[in-house]
């Protein structure tokens, strides 16, 4: 039997953060009246606003709040407010600290191209047509965590800078299970990025993802070098299916293919481990648009449904919402940063209205 009872945590965070996450519950809320689902939404600080208040980016009482719920909803963190000050308490820090805390692992960002936003992308229409790609980023090890690091000052008094690239055999065969499992429920195709031909790392890193693929023989499995792959990207995305890449490739990488799709406004995440998960839209705070109305909560919007998807096994609700969304773009519909020539320019709030409506109509 199916559970009926949710807890969301729900961080908006900064900048444009509360907009979009408003437009995010307001679908959910919907989803939750139709199917007479409990949703509990428990709002917290995080990021830059915490800081402001408490003088840290993650309170004791938020990161309580994300350990005792089923999973958590964020909108964006930080500003340029916040970047003179030390980096231990930088709203960035938040992020990190409920990735550690939940035990998060695996980066899930799906690209897709929607039809109607062919002539956003910078691409020609022939290349990112019918594109839909996961990249699953490793989000524990690499050189975001790896030690020693920092910036010293060596004997002949000039300043070094030292980051450490570490993978345990363990970290890369837990990512590259959950990339296989992934592979599995769609093409069955699976990408590993490295680059094992100079950094011995990620040459542990390729043997360990091989090792793991004897045991899925009905996923095909190949390796390319990260160089390779981001040129790829750009000349045959359609090439791809499931990515899975190392923290620092994945970073990078993610960024680049989200500008296939137009705008990086229209990209959902979800952030995974054992039992916990944390869902965000991949751009960031927006502070210059900040308070206008005109932000895109559309990324927002699809990361609510991945949360449905992967944390709450709904997954006709979260097709649902996707398929609301696609509606809206449609019916000609765009925020400020997908707006095109014969395009209705609408506002935030606006846009979220057009999805609810889409999503009723849907459910009804």
């Amino acid at each position: 039997m199916k559970q009926n009872n949710y807890n969301i945590a729900v961080f908006a965070g900064d900048g444009i953060g509360p907009e979009i996450i408003k437009e995010a519950l307001k679908i959910l809320k919907i989803i939750a009246e139709k199917k007479k689902l409990n949703l509990q939404l428990h709002e917290g600080l995080a990021g830059g606003c915490a800081y402001d208040r408490f003088g840290v980016p993650l309170p004791d009482a938020s990161l309580e709040l994300a350990l005792q719920s089923d999973a958590v909803l964020l909108g964006a963190v930080g500003g340029p407010q916040w970047e003179s000050l030390d980096y231990k308490v930088r709203p960035e820090r938040a992020l990190l600290a409920l990735r550690e805390k939940l035990g998060i692992f695996a980066n899930l960002r799906p690209v897709v191209v929607f039809e109607e936003l062919l002539e956003a992308s910078p691409l020609k229409k022939n290349i990112v047509q019918g594109i839909d790609i996961m990249i699953v980023r490793e989000l524990t090890g690499d050189v975001y965590f790896g030690k020693p690091r920092g910036v010293k000052k060596g004997k002949d008094g000039k300043r070094y800078g030292v980051n450490t690239m570490v993978y345990s055999e363990d970290e890369i065969r837990r990512i590259a299970v959950r990339a296989f499992e992934i592979a599995r429920t769609r093409k069955k195709n699976l990408l590993s990025v490295d680059k094992a031909n100079v950094l011995e790392c990620t040459e542990l890193w390729r043997n360990v993802v091989t090792e793991v693929g004897q045991n899925y023989p009905d996923i095909t499995l190949k390796h390319m070098y990260v160089d390779n792959c981001a040129m790829q990207l750009i000349r045959n995305p359609a090439q791809f299916d499931v990515i899975v890449t190392s923290n620092l490739f994945g970073d990078i990488l993610s960024d680049e293919a989200a500008m296939l799709t137009g705008s990086i406004g229209m990209l959902p995440s979800a952030s995974l481990g054992e039992k916990k998960a944390l869902y965000e839209p991949i751009h960031g705070s927006a502070p210059d648009i900040a308070g206008k109305n005109i932000a895109n909560p559309l990324a927002t919007i699809l990361s609510a449904a991945l949360m449905l998807r992967y944390s709450f096994s709904m997954q006709p609700e979260a097709e649902l919402i996707e398929k609301a969304v696609a509606e809206t773009l449609k019916e000609g519909f765009r925020t400020q940063d997908i707006h095109q020539p014969g395009t209705k320019l609408i506002s935030t709030e606006a846009m979220g209205d057009a999805v609810a409506k889409n999503v009723r109509n849907l459910l009804n």
